[in-house]
């Protein structure tokens, strides 16, 4: 196999694991969906390019010549990595930030970890296969673009006896920070099209903000209550801190 097809499998590899379609990348790029049709089915296109491509998949020189086979990512933890997590508050919350792209300046100082505890749970991390963790910083996520915690899992569970809360007794009085909440009556119908509507713009409004992602069920119920978030990064980072205990491509390395 040639050099060209190595690479372009292994874009098109990743395209699929990360469940991004060629419309996607051309949008996270800035080109369009015609031209990345072309770019992956010739392979003539500019080095430029092709860092575009590996930044927008979170993809490495090494990633683009081991084998396809080698190249899986994790789309959801074990019950067993989730438990370890929920076991340190402090292990869970940085595998939230580093899912979500934290680099290290800003985990330390938003969260005041001393670099020697923080280089410890990435070890720790490194173990539970969660990520690959090059000293000093250096930091490669294991978990796909669409990862989610468990349905229920222990993580969920935390999430909901824990944290959820905590968060809803700050006072939402910060810069940037707003709370609304809307109470009403509705039918079946009604339901099923607000559900619907909820479904079709949340992942959009969850992207453009710092979010834990953790997904909720809900039984059909005549009466919804509908919570309407906006809070920065500063806010969510006052919220975990309150209280010790309540401390997504494979993405390249990166200084964590």
């Amino acid at each position: 196999m040639s050099a060209r097809l190595a690479i372009l499998n292994c874009i098109k590899g990743a395209l699929r694991a990360r469940k991004v379609t060629y419309r996607g990348l051309a949008q996270s790029i800035g080109v369009s969906e015609a031209t990345v049709k072309r770019d992956l089915s010739r392979g003539n296109f500019s080095l430029l390019r092709l860092d575009q491509i590996c930044s927008s998949l979170g993809l490495t020189l090494s990633d683009l010549t081991q084998r396809p086979e080698a190249a899986e990512v994790i789309t959801e933890l074990s019950d067993s990595q989730e438990r370890a997590l929920v076991s340190d508050p402090k292990v869970l919350l940085v595998t939230y930030l580093l899912v979500n792209d934290w680099k290290f300046q800003d985990i330390v100082s938003t969260f005041e970890l001393d670099e020697n505890e923080y280089v410890k749970i990435l070890l720790r991390l490194d173990q539970l296969k969660i990520i690959e963790y090059r000293p000093p910083h250096r930091v490669r996520k294991l978990t796909a673009r669409n990862f989610s915690w468990r349905q229920d899992g222990p993580v969920h569970r935390f999430f909901l006896s824990r944290l959820v809360p905590e968060y809803f007794q700050s006072a939402f009085d910060g810069p940037g920070d707003a709370l609304r909440f809307v109470a009403g009556a509705l039918s079946h119908e009604s339901l099923a099209q607000f559900k619907a509507s909820l479904a079709s713009h949340l992942p959009s409004a969850m992207a453009a903000v710092p979010y834990w992602p953790c997904e909720r069920g809900s039984s059909p119920s005549s009466r919804a209550f509908a919570v309407e978030r906006e809070h920065s990064p500063q806010a969510l980072g006052r919220c975990v801190q309150k209280s010790p205990a309540g401390l997504h491509p494979p993405g390249g390395y990166c200084d964590a």
